[in-house]
């Protein structure tokens, strides 16, 4: 029986610092350490999310270690998000991973943040039964930077079908719970107080795009001015009416989303469907998605929807296996390339 391939993965491409353990395709543990500074801000503030990850690399990486039983000299290989996301906090983490691999002696091995979301759907957790998709298979996957769709043909062969051409679906409920009067981050507050309110209270215009792409800016800017006019006519209305005001908007996202997601499996003729990012936990879309009774559906675990390692670190087994590493010359990039 052949040694199983460990490999460390690290995620730092927002305001999470997470370390992962995987052995071969089994997650053995998946740490995350939060920010809380940003609250006070209403949104991640790059320069302390930063100082933050300086903060809480060593910390984590410690943790995942020790809880996977894992020594840092049985490592095979140390996978990192080298993009997309804030460039200080892709640094911290690819310097680390670098300073790491090279004090072992052990390849590394720079992961796409966005493939390392659909890769997710592949990480198995010991002791769980759990089903994966098998290619080919479209995946939406929601972010608080991304929306897109792909027509995944296989672990490194993606083809992007639609994408937002604007905010992305997260942003727009981070925005929205802004103007609502609620913390950051806003989305999960939106998603919780949706709970308790009528989806049908109030209609905002579906947002409009060509293909199967999205556009969402047009929507806050719509709550906005709605939000507006009641406010001169009745001051408290937002505090009155928040839990339908919240149904309202995220029915409005969810069904903008499973409209295209729904127009590409009439157009690929794909019924595999998967969900990822950090919008995949939330209940609306899971719902909706859950209701496609003829589809075949897979939402990976709540903990492999937002930002993680173990997500990197299943990414990094796949392309271990093809010996696709990295150079201690390779740099971060902040914004978005095609998978």
């Amino acid at each position: 029986m052949s040694k199983p391939i460990i490999i460390l993965g690290i995620e730092s491409s927002c305001d999470d610092t997470s370390a992962a353990v995987s052995s071969d395709d089994k997650i053995l543990a998946n740490v995350i350490a939060g920010q809380k500074v940003h609250e006070a801000y209403g949104g991640v503030v790059p320069e302390l999310a930063s100082r933050a990850h300086q903060q809480n690399i060593i910390p984590v990486v410690d943790e995942a270690l020790h809880q996977a039983k894992v020594n840092k000299k049985d490592l095979d290989a140390v996978a990192f998000t080298n993009g997309p996301g804030l460039m200080g906090a892709l640094l911290v983490g690819s310097s680390f991973a670098k300073s790491l691999a090279l004090g072992l002696n052990i390849p590394l091995i720079e992961v796409n943040h966005m493939q390392g979301h659909i890769l997710a759907h592949f990480a198995k957790q010991p002791g769980k039964q759990q089903s994966h998709p098998n290619f080919p298979f479209l995946c939406l996957t929601v972010s608080g930077g991304h929306t897109m769709i792909n027509r995944v043909n296989d672990y490194f062969e993606f083809e992007l079908l639609g994408q937002t051409i604007d905010d992305a679906a997260g942003e727009a409920f981070d925005k929205i719970a802004k103007l609502f009067g609620l913390p950051y981050p806003g989305g999960p507050l939106i998603d919780q107080l949706s709970l308790k309110g009528n989806p049908e209270a109030y209609k905002f215009p579906q947002p409009h795009a060509p293909g199967l792409d999205f556009s969402f800016s047009g929507l806050k800017t719509s709550v906005k001015y709605f939000v507006e006019k009641q406010i001169a006519h009745q001051p408290d209305f937002i505090t009155t009416n928040l839990p339908d005001l919240c149904a309202s908007v995220q029915h409005t996202i969810v069904s903008a989303l499973m409209t295209r997601l729904t127009m590409a499996v009439e157009q690929t003729g794909i019924r595999s469907v998967a969900l990822a990012g950090g919008v995949a936990a939330n209940s609306g879309l899971r719902e909706a998605l859950e209701q496609k009774k003829d589809w075949i559906r897979f939402i990976p675990p709540f903990e492999y929807c937002t930002d993680n390692a173990a997500m990197i670190a299943i990414t990094g087994y796949y392309k271990y296996l093809k010996s696709d590493f990295s150079s201690q010359r390779s740099t971060p990039f902040p914004r978005y390339s095609e998978l």
